[in-house]
């Protein structure tokens, strides 16, 4: 039979079909329909060609080829809502009728099947043809199995990580963020396999410059850099290794990768102190009362400090205020002093673990609030220390002793130095600085330093 002949009243009747036949073939198990099989097995592909291969029903294979992949039969019409000329025309010559002038166009399936059957051009019907014109089909539901698979392989090396990363590795799986950076499972698996190398290693002790840091565990000293998704990766992984606070802002990250012991340079990150000794220039500093301000580089360059204070003790504080208030008051008398002036830089955790190392006594104060609380947890996952001031029973005194203080904002934070904190905390709902209590603290100061 020739693909331009004339229909005949039965191959004119669209909805009629081979009355052995109700659907197309089963899919098999690849995602081709059963068969299909290729030219030189039954499927003219020339004659084809002219009939399906037609630019106007591109539409028409397309449709198809959709209803194969979703593994819905054969059966019913598909229809082109405005269709152009040229497609009107290759879809008459197909069925062989007159051409329509108006209207939207549709095209029976089993129509079209029965055409492919009885000329002779694809024996195996409308499913075998479109599998020999356009190339096999992959059902839908497979496609997704396959990728879901291959991102699961992506994220194999997350079950490596230790128990303190364990909730980060289930919340990256879930909140979308590798799919995010990656797009695709066949770019994530490098990704996460490289985001889990740096965090093992993290976090570093002694500090370093995340550029070294890179280079020595990464494939470069640039993998690490801002704006790649590999840092993006590593920096969420370090504030859960870390705890270190939500913010925003190059700052912000600065101290977030600092939080792990990765610096941008060994001079920006910085500690204020008073009175420590160890160095000819401390020692100068300390004669005189005076504060002093510490690189890293200072700490592990090539003359670090080495003394421990006499008292055994190192008092630490929160805010630039009290530490300048003591050297104001005390001058060289007053025992040695940190100010972390926030988050604890790799700075201070540097100066910190070294006197620990040595035998001295940490002694922590800080504002009576949820992020001084988070200040003061965060310090202790690093170096232990005792409270100073800085229990239940304190707090409630200074409320008692404050009028009119401030209302305590923002989300809640445990204080495993002493739990009672945080409940008195919630209960009295007022916010207490550490200048409020500057006068006790300084007391404290001249105490010990008699």
């Amino acid at each position: 039979m020739d693909v331009n002949h004339t229909a005949t009243p039965r191959e004119r009747d669209t909805g009629r079909a081979d009355p052995g036949r109700t659907t197309p073939p089963d899919a098999t198990a690849d995602g081709v329909p059963q068969g299909t099989a290729p030219a030189e097995a039954g499927v003219d592909a020339e004659r084809l060609g002219r009939l399906l291969g037609d630019p106007g029903l591109t539409w028409f294979v397309d449709r198809v080829r959709q209803r194969m992949a979703h593994g819905r039969p054969l059966t019913g019409s598909v229809t082109l809502s405005d269709p152009e000329e040229g497609q009107r025309r290759a879809a008459e010559r197909l069925l062989g009728r007159a051409p329509r002038a108006r209207g939207s166009l549709g095209i029976r399936l089993d129509t079209v099947d029965d055409i492919l059957r009885r000329s002779g051009v694809s024996p195996g019907g409308l499913a075998a043809a479109v599998v020999a014109l356009a190339g096999p089909v992959v059902l839908h539901a497979e496609t997704r199995n396959r990728e879901e698979k291959a991102w699961e392989d992506a994220y194999a090396p997350l079950a490596t990580l230790d128990a303190e990363l364990a909730h980060w590795a289930e919340r990256i799986r879930g909140d979308g963020l590798v799919r995010r950076l990656a797009r695709t499972p066949e770019a994530a698996a490098p990704l996460v396999e490289a985001a889990v190398r740096a965090l093992r290693a993290l976090p570093a002790s002694p500090p370093v410059s995340r550029a070294a840091f890179a280079a020595r565990n990464l494939t470069g000293a640039h993998a690490l850099d801002e704006g790649k998704p590999l840092a993006t990766l590593v920096l969420s992984g370090i504030r859960c290794l870390t705890g270190f606070p939500d913010g925003s802002g190059a700052q912000w990250r600065r101290e977030a990768w600092a939080s792990a012991g990765l610096l941008k340079d060994d001079l920006s990150s910085t500690v204020l102190t008073l009175n420590l000794r160890g160095t000819p220039a401390l020692d100068w500093m300390a004669d005189a009362g005076e504060p002093a301000v510490l690189t890293l580089r200072s700490l592990t360059g090539r003359a670090p400090i080495a003394s421990v204070p006499r008292t055994g003790t190192v008092h630490i504080c929160e805010n630039p205020a009290v530490l300048s208030a003591a050297a104001d008051t005390l001058g060289p008398s007053c025992p040695p002093m940190v100010c972390l002036q926030g988050q604890p830089s790799a700075a201070a955790i540097t100066l910190l673990r070294d006197q620990v190392s040595r035998g001295a006594r940490l002694l922590h104060h800080g504002d009576f609030d949820w992020g001084g609380v988070r200040i003061a947890t965060a310090l202790a996952r690093s170096v232990p220390w005792r409270p100073w001031r800085y229990t239940a029973a304190d707090y409630r005194t200074a409320v008692a002793a404050v009028a009119d203080a401030p209302e305590l904002t923002g989300p809640t934070a445990p204080t495993p130095w002493d739990p009672a904190l945080a409940a008195a905390m919630a209960e009295c709902g007022v916010r207490v600085e550490e200048e409020t209590v500057l006068d006790d603290l300084l007391t404290d100061l001249r105490t010990e330093s008699r």
